[in-house]
Parts: structure tokens; C-alpha cells; sequence
């Protein structure tokens, strides 16, 4: 077992002040991989004054200074791919094949756009007889989620430590342990004492002091739209700039002339990445009620062909949720759309056959869904897809932005010009056309209650920036 019994504050590795410890759990197994401190409001105190201290001397570093930096960090994160990827694969339960790709390999492509980001950006423009600069917010809370643990920890980290700020980085405490390499690196390409600080722990402890504590300029928060709330309600008395990523019900509108062969199962493996556990994913799947037959005969057998087992083996497609807590959750959502009526295409809540160890759920897929059931308005994160049909385009788009979020969305069509109409009509931060791939230089953030400002790339470097005007 793996046991991480310091926290990184002020450039070096020191105890928490308290005596708590927080089991990491792997998901696949249900038995203790790992321990991490269980910090407190004094450690973060500690590493916001730490923050503090080194902002001025880490924002006076020029910007392609600190662009160095960060390709230093991005190369030490790739070098260690295969410890990422397995460490990931653990604790999450993402299949190892996607882990490496996905989980290892987006944090280095963060650090990536972050650098190339910083050459993109106008610093300094003329306005009339003003001078507009662009300058770093300051000390920057970091406080990310579990699903994509190092992934969410680079955007922002990588992010604000281009524009010149200080971070004090609290992740996930289910899946903590990548975090703890990203500060090894940061340690070992030498970057100055108290810009990176890491303080493991709980939300309502290490989060809220975060959030609340008075040398934090700006809280970056991904996570559940109930925490991130929270946030922003501790971040007011204080005035903090808030950025938040929160959660997700995209829609998938299937335009009537699109090739259902090729939408559908896209649109299964759109919803199923990371067990679901994505909050982009695009859980709710439109389609023309004159097809809606067809639909469910292509997404069983796709969703079927999602084989549950050990993210080890290379023949699962499927891996378990992170906790049984999420397990419990999901399979809870699949009891209340069999109450209100949706109609079970495939899986279901009883654990896959031969995997009665781990957190795992069925491949699951409802039919005949309608707005107003509860599994088309709440955040399942689990492998749970709800076709629901529609009768015109405006019908589809009136269904597809009948939800409180905003985070993602797909549109398939024959008439790409035709989904891009559709597409811009969704109120919603991104929107696949065709099953567009993702692109980690793009803006990523939602309308609504999905969050507020937008990461990754030139815009996860400018979330970070205030801008001053000097009149000449």
C-alpha cells in the first residue's frame, strides 16, 4: 500500500498539522490502495501565505520564462505515462488502453496549450491614449474533482501558473495520488517555493477554507453544481473572482436525415466514457419518434458490446464506478426511471453477471424517455443513456435546452451546414458536430448552471488574468 504522509507547502514536504489520514480505495479490487494526509484550515493557511509570498516574484518572471517551466513540467509528466495511467486506472477504473491515453496523456497536452497559449496572447494593447496590460489575479485555490484527477488539476494548474499566478491545489481525496507526482515534478524542475502548494483533504474542511480564506485572490472549482454553490457563497464574503466547471445533462439531437448506423453507436460511446463518470458526457440521446425503434435496436447491442470487468484486462470496454457510493447513486437513477416509466432497453441495476466485487453498473439504456422524468434532468455520472424521442427540429431543440445545465452537446446530420444551425441554437458551452473529436486548445466550460468562465488552451490562460488600463 502506498502511503503519502506529507503535503507540499512552500516548496517542501512537510506534515499536516493534524494526525488524520483519508484511504484511497481501488475501484476494481474495493481494498485500500493508498493513504494521504487529511489536511486542515491551517495547512491551507500555510499554503495560501506560502502562495502569497512568492506571487510577486513568480508574476515578475516573463512570461516565456515561465513557459520554460511548464514544458519542463509537461515532459516530466510524460515520462512518467505509464505510472500515471496505471495509478489512474486503479483508483478510477478507467480501462488502462484509455487511462494512458486520456488520463495520462491530457495533463501533458494542458501543459502543452498552456505554453503555446502564451505566445498566442496580446499582453499589452493601445487604446486610445490608455495602455491596457493583462496582468496575473494572484493566489489562485485550485480545487478539482476525481473522474479526470490529473486532467482537472493540469488545466487549472497549468493555466494559472502560465499567467503568473500561485496556486494552493486541493484535489479529490477519493483519487488523490496523481497530484502528489504532479507536485514531485513541479519539485523537481525547480519551480520557486510557494507557487505550487498541494493540500490534500476534504471538501468541507480543506475546500471551504480555500474558498473563504482571505490571501486566496480567485477560486477555480470543478465539480457538482451543489459544491460548486458552496463555493461561490464562501468566495462572496471575500469578493473572490469564481470560476466554475459544474455538472452536465447534454443533449445528442439525431437530425432526421443523419445515418442512425453510425450516430447511434457513437452516441453510446459518447455517453459510456469513463463508466459515464464525464460530465460532458452526452447522456441524453434525440432522436426523430418515426425512428425511435431503430434507435433502440442499434443502441442495446452497442451498449452491450461495453464489456464490464478489470480495467487490467484488455478486453473490458467498461471499468467500475470510483466508490461505492457513486455505484449506489447510479443504480438509484436506474430504480427511479423504472418507477416513472422509461423503458429498459438494456442493463439495469443488479451487478453484471460475475462481478460481484468492485463498483460496477451495467451498461444501461432507457427508451421512451420524456423531459420531465428525473433521469433526464439530473447528473447521473454513470453508463446510463436516455434515448428520448422528438417530433420536429424546434421540438428537438426545445428538449435538448430543457435542462438547469449547459456543458456539451452533439448534432448528427447528413447537412453539416444543417448541424451547425441546429448547433448554435443549444445553449451549451461545446457542441459536437458528427462526432467531432475533442480539442484540448478549445475553450471548455458551460451556460447556466454547467459554471461560469472557461478553461484549457488561450481562454484557460486568460480565466486567470485581470487587466489594468493606464491612461497616458
Amino acid at each position: 500500500m502506498q502511503v503519502r504522509d506529507k503535503l507540499y507547502i512552500g516548496g517542501s514536504w512537510v506534515p499536516s498539522s493534524g494526525t488524520g489520514t483519508l484511504q484511497v480505495v481501488n475501484s476494481t479490487t474495493e481494498e485500500v490502495m493508498a493513504s494521504v494526509p487529511e489536511g486542515t484550515a491551517d495547512d491551507v493557511d500555510a499554503a495560501a501565505r506560502a502562495a502569497a509570498a512568492a506571487f510577486e516574484g513568480w508574476a515578475a518572471v516573463p512570461a516565456d520564462e515561465r513557459g520554460k517551466f511548464l514544458s519542463r513540467i509537461q515532459d516530466a509528466l510524460a515520462a512518467r505515462t505509464d505510472e500515471i495511467a496505471r495509478t489512474v486506472a486503479e483508483e478510477v477504473g478507467m480501462p488502462l488502453m484509455l487511462a494512458t491515453l486520456v488520463q495520462a496523456g491530457l495533463p501533458v497536452m494542458d501543459f502543452a496549450m498552456a505554453v503555446q497559449a502564451l505566445g498566442e496572447l496580446r499582453w499589452e494593447e493601445e487604446i486610445g491614449n490608455s495602455l491596457v496590460v493583462r496582468e496575473p489575479a494572484g493566489v489562485v485555490g485550485a480545487i478539482t474533482p476525481w473522474n479526470y484527477p490529473l486532467h482537472q488539476v493540469a488545466a487549472k494548474v497549468a493555466g494559472a501558473l502560465g499567467a503568473g499566478c500561485t496556486v494552493v491545489l486541493k484535489p479529490s481525496e477519493v483519487a488523490p495520488l496523481t497530484a502528489f507526482m504532479l507536485a514531485e515534478v513541479i519539485d523537481e524542475v525547480g519551480l520557486p517555493a510557494g507557487v505550487f502548494n498541494l493540500v490534500t483533504g476534504v471538501g468541507p474542511v480543506v475546500g471551504e477554507a480555500i474558498a473563504a480564506h482571505p490571501k486566496v485572490d480567485m477560486v477555480s472549482f470543478t465539480g457538482s453544481t451543489r459544491a460548486g454553490k458552496r463555493v461561490m457563497q464562501l468566495a462572496a464574503d471575500t469578493v473572490k473572482r469564481v470560476a466554475l466547471e459544474l455538472g452536465g445533462k447534454s443533449a445528442n439531437i439525431i437530425l432526421d436525415d443523419a445515418d442512425l448506423s453510425k450516430a447511434v453507436p457513437a452516441g453510446v460511446a459518447a455517453a459510456y466514457l469513463n463508466s459515464g463518470q464525464t460530465c460532458s458526457a452526452l447522456t441524453r440521446m434525440l432522436v426523430p419518434r418515426d425512428r425511435l425503434g431503430e434507435a433502440e435496436e442499434l443502441a442495446g447491442p452497442a451498449a452491450e458490446g461495453y464489456t464490464c470487468g478489470d480495467p487490467f484486462d484488455a478486453a473490458t470496454r467498461l471499468g467500475p464506478l470510483v466508490s461505492a457510493a457513486q455505484r449506489e447513486r447510479v443504480r438509484g437513477y436506474i430504480a427511479a426511471g423504472l418507477d416513472q416509466g422509461a423503458k429498459l432497453v438494456t442493463g439495469g441495476a443488479e451487478a453484471p453477471d460475475g462481478l460481484d466485487r468492485g463498483f460496477f453498473v451495467r451498461p444501461t439504456v432507457f427508451s421512451e424517455v420524456t423531459s420531465d422524468m428525473t433521469i433526464a434532468q439530473e447528473e447521473i455520472f454513470g453508463p446510463v443513456l436516455s434515448i428520448l424521442p422528438y417530433d420536429t427540429e424546434d421540438d428537438a431543440v426545445r428538449i435538448a435546452n430543457d435542462t438547469v445545465y449547459g456543458l456539451a452537446g452533439g448534432v448528427w446530420s447528413a447537412d453539416r451546414a444543417r448541424a451547425e444551425r441546429v448547433a448554435r441554437r443549444m445553449r451549451t458551452g461545446q457542441v459536437d458536430i458528427n462526432g467531432g473529436s475533442f480539442n484540448p486548445g478549445a475553450p471548455f466550460g458551460g451556460y447556466r448552471q454547467s459554471g461560469i468562465g472557461r478553461e484549457l488552451g488561450r481562454f484557460g490562460v486568460e480565466e486567470f488574468l485581470e487587466v489594468k488600463s493606464l491612461q497616458r
